[in-house]
């Protein structure tokens, strides 16, 4: 970086504190992961002085010959990787690819079915919060109120009294499997399209340690970051029959140009997520976050669903007589970074919730195992009992630095 170092030292420090403080703590955010050098080093190439509407072979720009073919290729990366008919790797991200979706099968005003975002839904689900809940008639399905688990027979009611056009599965804070077979019935009975959004498992479906949606969704989108650990973009996968749809909804119906240098660090992360590497790197995502559950679990923390079997936990911290957001913050002073969420049945503000989510990602690409679990959830304890005491949080503070130390982070040369 010796050109921004020049030019701008202020950008360069700031890189550099990053830098710093993402190798110097525990990173449990479900969504963050680190992307590798490769990833980093084509996401800073030249692709980022194009402009390139349009697609492979049909731009409205000339001089494309470099980007039809980088486009192609992380094209075919994507449909190889998920076995799909279809891909279209141009959304800027997660909430414009689902709003791609709609703009694709639906019409503002017709009735959409999804999770409650209380209960581990998205915000483009459907939220009133959201453009989703705005323009569409969104109708949401809960968790089972005594297992914390989706209620197919409840989905299936629901289902087939509203008749949505459109039947969401997925999911920002369910720490266990979905059941596609099933989501596919219910909107074979209710005649709904089947959009999968899969933005937080995606690298576990790539890895083999989730079931994959293709063979039963319409559509199933996904961001290209959290546990498929590639650049700060989106797919849409879909079958041959939608293709047309899809994309014209997402170029011109809702984007200009593509990133181009998003693209490439796309494309770079799909070839790295078919080695056998990450493979293994999936399986210890998983056995992280079950072992991580069962360890907090063991320490008094109530995990919504009991535990988890994917790469996500959600704790509810009304037995602890702690708010979510008081653990977020003590945990960060403790050099554990997370975030506080709202968790099924939530009786407090969203700002302030009852519940923590957290997820293994991250500290597994940097290569922490079960001993190191333990040790979080011990931190986790000490600090959830000690949330006032900014002595007791430095201390720990120091221990998790000191154990940073030894797990370098990928993509950072400290």
């Amino acid at each position: 970086m010796k050109a921004l170092k020049t030019n701008d030292q202020e950008v360069y420090q700031l890189v550099k504190s990053e830098e710093s403080y993402q190798q110097s703590t525990i990173r449990l955010i479900a969504s963050e992961n680190y992307t590798s050098r490769a990833v980093l080093d084509a996401c800073g190439t030249v692709f980022q002085n194009k402009y390139s509407e349009g697609y492979p072979g049909a731009r409205f720009y000339q001089g494309q010959v470099n980007c039809d073919a980088l486009e192609t290729l992380a094209i075919d990366r994507a449909k190889k990787l998920f076995q799909v008919e279809h891909a279209n790797v141009q959304p800027y991200s997660g909430s414009p690819a689902n709003l791609a979706v709609y703009l694709a099968f639906a019409k503002p005003g017709d009735t959409v079915l999804g999770l409650n975002l209380n209960h581990g839904g998205h915000l483009t689900h459907g939220s009133k919060a959201s453009a989703t809940g705005k323009w569409f008639n969104a109708v949401h399905y809960s968790l089972n109120s005594e297992t914390d688990l989706l209620d197919y027979d409840e989905i299936l009611k629901l289902a087939m009294e509203h008749k949505p056009k459109i039947l969401i599965a997925g999911h920002s804070a369910y720490p266990r499997q979905i059941d596609f077979a099933k989501f596919r019935d219910i909107a074979d009975k209710c005649g709904a399209v089947l959009f999968v959004d899969m933005a937080h498992f995606a690298g576990l479906v790539a890895g083999g340690q989730h079931p994959s949606p293709v063979p039963f969704a319409d559509v199933v989108t996904t961001t290209t970051h959290k546990t498929l650990r590639g650049p700060r973009g989106a797919l849409i996968l879909c079958k041959e029959v939608h293709a047309k749809a899809i994309d014209k909804a997402v170029f011109p119906g809702l984007q200009g140009g593509p990133h181009n240098a998003t693209t490439a660090g796309i494309a770079v992360a799909l070839k790295e997520a078919m080695a056998p590497e990450f493979r293994e790197y999936a399986k210890e995502v998983v056995e992280n976050a079950k072992c991580l559950a069962q360890e907090l679990t063991a320490r008094g923390f109530k995990l919504v669903s009991g535990g988890t079997d994917n790469h996500l936990i959600l704790i509810d911290l009304t037995s602890k007589n702690i708010t979510g957001k008081q653990m977020a913050v003590a945990l960060e002073k403790a050099g554990i970074v997370l975030n506080y969420n709202t968790v099924p049945g939530e009786t407090r503000k969203p700002s302030d919730p009852s519940g923590i989510r957290l997820g293994t990602p991250s500290v597994t690409s940097r290569g922490f195992g079960r001993n190191e679990m333990k040790l979080i959830a011990e931190y986790m304890d000490r600090t959830a009992g000690n949330i006032d005491n900014d002595e007791v949080l430095g201390s720990i503070n120091k221990e998790v630095t000191e154990l940073c130390a030894g797990f370098p982070v990928p993509g950072i040369e400290v």
